[in-house]
C-alpha cells in the first residue's frame, strides 16, 4: 500500500522527531500545497556486509527495509541520496567489490531512479576509492535540482580524512559561479566541522571548505558517518548529520571510547532510521523528518 506524504509525515511526528530549519512546520507545508517545494530522502551508512549480530540481528534486512519503506511513499520522492558507508570495509578487494556489487543491485529496488550517492571511508578509504568509482562513478560532483545547488565532496578517499587542495581548489571555482544569496546544499560523509576528532569525527581540512562556503547566505551540509541525528551550526551554515541503517553509535564524547550500540531485541532497530528533506522556495527553507524503521 502507498504512504501517503502527508501519512508520512504525521508518522514522523509521531514515531520520530521533527526538526525545521525554515520557516514553515513540517504538517504546514504538507498542507499548503505549494508548488515551490519538493522533497528528496537521505539515507546513510549502509555498511552492506557487515555482520555481527550483536550489534544488528537483521544486518541483511535494515536496507531493503528502508527501500520499502521509501518506495511506499507518494508522492516518490524527487530523488535519493546515499551519503556513503554503502558497504561494510575488508581489505579484501574482491570482496569489496561484491559487496559494492550487491549493494547497487539493492539499490536498484528504489522505484525513483534518480538516486544519488557518495562513498565512506569504509567503501574508499583503502585503495582512494578505486573500486567505488568502478560501479558509482565519481566521488565528488555537483548537480543542481529546482532551483538548488548540491555540492558532493569527498572527505573519505584520502584515509587522512581531508578533502585535499585540489578539490578545495574545485570547490572554490564551483563557488565562484554562484550569486551569493544562491540556496547551496552540500553533501558529505564526515562532518566538515570539529564534531569529536577523536572519534573520527572530523575532516582535517574542513575548515578551509567551511570559509569557501561562509560567504554564501544559504549554505545547509548534510552527512553520514557519526550514526545518529545530530544539529550544529558554524556561524549561519547550519549541519545535519543522519541515522544509520546498521547500528547506531553513541553521542559524541558521552563516552570515553567509541563502541557500537548493542540491539536491543525489545526495541528493535531503534537508533536507525531514515531522513526526508523537504525544501521550499524561494524562501530556501527546510524541514528535516525523522522515521524510524518499522518493526515489521
Amino acid at each position: 500500500m502507498a504512504l501517503n506524504r502527508r501519512e508520512f509525515l504525521k508518522l514522523t511526528t509521531v514515531g520520530g522527531a521533527v526538526f525545521s530549519t525554515g520557516l514553515f512546520g513540517v504538517n504546514a507545508l504538507a498542507k499548503s500545497g505549494r508548488t515551490d517545494a519538493f522533497y528528496f530522502v537521505q539515507l546513510s551508512d549502509t555498511h552492506w556486509g557487515f555482520n555481527h549480530q550483536k550489534f544488528n540481528a537483521d544486518p541483511q534486512g535494515t536496507l531493503p527495509k528502508a527501500i520499502t519503506l521509501v518506495n511506499a511513499l507518494d508522492p516518490q520522492p524527487d530523488f535519493v541520496v546515499f551519503t556513503g558507508d554503502l558497504t561494510h570495509t575488508t581489505d579484501d578487494p574482491n570482496r569489496r567489490r561484491q559487496r559494492l556489487a550487491e549493494f547497487q543491485t539493492i539499490a536498484q529496488k528504489l522505484t525513483t531512479k534518480n538516486v544519488r550517492f557518495m562513498p565512506g571511508e569504509h567503501d574508499a578509504a583503502l585503495d582512494a576509492g578505486k573500486a567505488y568509482q568502478e560501479f558509482f562513478g565519481a566521488l565528488n560532483y555537483t548537480f543542481d535540482h529546482k532551483g538548488i545547488h548540491f555540492i558532493a565532496l569527498d572527505n573519505v578517499s584520502d584515509p587522512r580524512a581531508r578533502l585535499g587542495e585540489r578539490q578545495l581548489a574545485w570547490l572554490a571555482e564551483d563557488l565562484r559561479q554562484r550569486d551569493r544569496d544562491a540556496p547551496i546544499v552540500v553533501l558529505t560523509h564526515r562532518p566538515l566541522f570539529d564534531l569529536a576528532p577523536q572519534w573520527g569525527w572530523a575532516t582535517q581540512d574542513g575548515a578551509k571548505a567551511l570559509a569557501l562556503l561562509m560567504p554564501y547566505q544559504h549554505v545547509t551540509v548534510l552527512y553520514g558517518h557519526i550514526h545518529q541525528e545530530h544539529h550544529h551550526t558554524t556561524g549561519h551554515i547550519a549541519h545535519h548529520s543522519a541515522k544509520s541503517l546498521i547500528f547506531p553509535l553513541p553521542k559524541p564524547g558521552s563516552v570515553e571510547k567509541k563502541s557500537k550500540i548493542a540491539w536491543d531485541p525489545q526495541h528493535p532497530y531503534r537508533g536507525l532510521g531514515v531522513r526526508s528533506i523537504e525544501a521550499s522556495m524561494p524562501n530556501v527553507a527546510y524541514d528535516l523528518s525523522e522515521l524510524n524503521l518499522p518493526k515489521g
